[in-house]
């Protein structure tokens, strides 16, 4: 039986971080999101010189280059609540605590030594939410569209989704890739593409969304999940356009 994930478009962009100023990407962040009940919460994945995975958006932390630096090294440095670094095992350890259908967005970022790294990272990525029993509530993500087609290699039933915006439906589709993941922007030039990505049944999600008018126009289009730094926004728009009785 599949996971029920909640029945909304709300995906919280690195956790629910800003309304309560949680650091981005903290386990705080990921708890407030699957407290919200958001559909989803994305986190960004690294990979130290020690070959730990870590979840943090930048490829330096307190200016340390995390592909070149150890975990030890890297964790005496707290997030700015107190937090350690946390490991991806940890972060995803605690999404799976109280969620009752959040799924757990995971952008792997490509290595900046080299595509053969990013590899590797991914295929450790996939095993270690596969050895967790993470399986079903987790969403992979990425820039890296080879990157994006070894996931589906390694577990034919990932679900993953492709966000550089350089490629149509129809390409996406061909490579057996569940979802056009594109910056706003991509979908106001092509506008076709939502058409096309619906045709073809693909999963679609624009990020980063926080202006209201621009919410409103993706939930007019029927997108299925949006991304965004105002969960709590995006979910007072979704009430306000329920039918009155």
């Amino acid at each position: 039986m599949g996971v029920k994930f909640h029945r909304n478009p709300v995906i919280a962009h690195r956790g629910a971080f800003k309304k309560n100023g949680y650091p981005e990407n903290s386990i705080a962040a990921l708890k407030e999101a699957t407290r919200l009940g958001c559909t989803g919460s994305e986190f960004d994945v690294r990979m130290t010189a020690d070959d730990i995975l870590v979840v943090q958006h930048d490829s330096d932390y307190h200016q340390m280059e995390i592909e070149k630096a150890n975990y030890s090294t890297l964790a005496q440095m707290t997030l700015p609540n107190g937090e350690t670094l946390p490991t991806l095992r940890e972060y995803i350890l605690a999404g799976m605590i109280d969620n009752n259908g959040t799924r757990l967005v995971v952008e792997i970022k490509p290595s900046e030594i080299s595509k053969e790294r990013g590899q590797i990272i991914a295929e450790k990525v996939v095993k270690m939410v596969e050895a967790i029993g993470a399986s079903a509530l987790v969403v992979y993500i990425s820039f890296d569209f080879e990157m994006l087609k070894n996931i589906r290699k390694l577990n034919p039933h990932a679900i993953t989704q492709y966000l550089e915006g350089d490629k149509s439906p129809e390409q996406l589709k061909a490579e057996g890739i569940d979802g056009a993941d594109y910056h706003i922007s991509v979908f106001r030039k092509n506008t076709d593409w939502i058409h096309s990505a619906k045709k073809h049944k693909l999963i679609l999600n624009a990020w980063t969304v926080n202006d209201p008018e621009e919410m409103k126009w993706l939930l007019s289009n029927d997108f299925d999940f949006i991304t965004t730094n105002e969960p709590e926004m995006l979910f007072e728009i979704l009430q306000s356009l329920k039918p009155k009785n």
